[in-house]
């Protein structure tokens, strides 16, 4: 769909809670109608998290949890905190960065791999996103081996992602932010501002869209994004979907596909922060040969998490998407018809706490990490 027709949408979304161009896909635009429901039942599970970052549920009920200064804790089921777990690798724990996601190998049970992305030094106070598994072994992650590191290391605190997601053929996809240099996520022989793709090991996959090339990285699935600090696959369809913070809005979700680019400085629907126009480099919302989002917000809600609420078909929430919201301090939850978004509702406002992660649990709850000094995990019942 082209960026005229979203915004065509956003029209339609400002008179109704969204509309149909044509036959093609819906791309429906958030000033959305947010659905009024019964409130959830909330319990908080633990505190006294330094800036909690990515959360992992384990097997047997526990947690894992990373802080942004550099910790992995386990969260006991009744709520205590762990020590330090050991092995981690050392992180480079300013501004944004430090230690980001975690998550459960595939094969968890046998392997007990753990992957972990985070910003790693570089010298003379470069950084960039690294990412890498260990095996957890009680206390310790021993072994950890690093499978990607973003090239080249740049200066500055800012726009790291990072988010990591699994697929059914056995690939890791690394999310990661262009480092708030913005041309150089448009930049093929560079790896900000790409998502990219290996195999659970760090090999690259053969058909990666743009091995071969000697201008392009072959890591490289797609490019053109801003910061992604959102990532999963769809379990009903296998499709992976992310979403990205836009500059001042134009937070977006996209679908993305090999080799496709998404657009992030030349199309936009944000503005600089300086000013009340957009970045120089943006040529409009529509440009030919880039992507328009699947969903945009003109206002940023600051999304950061992404969890996929299916196979419970009892439950209110089923077949829903949500997305933590830093910056609107809430729990989105977008209802999907297929993979249609139909509405939004969010949760958690009263509550005023930076949504940093979300995950669903195997019994129906979802559980959310609050970026605070003292943060929460939380975990939340859908109405009856």
């Amino acid at each position: 769909m082209h960026r005229a027709a979203v915004a065509t949408l956003v029209l339609c979304a400002l008179a109704t809670a969204g509309c149909r161009a044509g036959d093609a896909p819906p791309v429906p635009v958030s000033t959305a109608a947010h659905v009024a429901d019964a409130a959830p039942r909330i319990t908080r599970v633990a505190s006294g998290l330094e800036h909690p970052w990515g959360l992992a549920l384990l097997p047997d009920g526990r947690f894992l949890v990373t802080e942004r200064p550099g910790r992995l804790r386990y969260v006991e089921r009744d709520g205590r905190l762990s020590a330090p777990i050991e092995g981690v690798p050392a992180v480079w724990a300013q501004g944004q960065g430090g230690l980001l996601d975690v998550a459960l190998a595939p094969d968890f049970a046998s392997s007990r791999r753990v992957y972990l992305t985070y910003a790693e030094a570089g010298a003379d106070g470069t950084a960039g996103t690294a990412a890498g598994y260990g095996v957890l072994d009680g206390p310790r992650l021993t072994g950890f081996s690093v499978i990607y590191r973003q090239e080249p290391k740049l200066e500055g605190p800012n726009h790291f992602g990072s988010r990591l997601a699994f697929d059914r053929a056995g690939h890791v996809f690394i999310s990661q932010g262009e480092r708030f240099q913005r041309m150089r996520a448009q930049d093929l022989s560079m790896l900000q501002g790409k998502l990219v793709r290996l195999t659970l090991d760090g090999a690259i996959p053969p058909d990666n869209p743009f091995v071969g090339r000697s201008d392009a990285r072959p890591e490289i699935w797609s490019y053109g994004h801003r910061n992604v600090q959102s990532l999963s696959i769809d379990p009903r369809t296998g499709k992976l979907w992310e979403a990205e913070h836009g500059p001042r809005g134009g937070d977006e979700i996209n679908l993305p596909q090999p080799g496709k680019n998404y657009g992030w400085p030349i199309a936009s629907h944000g503005k600089d922060y300086a000013t009340p126009f957009p970045y120089p480099e943006t040529k409009g919302t529509d440009v030919p040969g880039m992507e328009s989002p699947y969903h945009v917000w003109m206002k940023s809600p600051g999304l950061s998490g992404m969890a996929f609420y299916t196979g419970h078909p009892g439950s209110k929430w089923n077949d829903s998407l949500f997305l933590g919201a830093l910056a609107d301090r809430c729990l989105i939850r977008l209802t999907l018809d297929g993979d249609r978004i139909v509405s939004e509702e969010r949760l958690l406002e009263d509550r005023k706490l930076r949504i940093r992660d979300v995950r669903i649990g195997a019994d129906g709850a979802v559980y959310v990490l609050t970026d605070e000094d003292d943060g929460e995990l939380l975990r939340l019942e859908p109405p009856r």
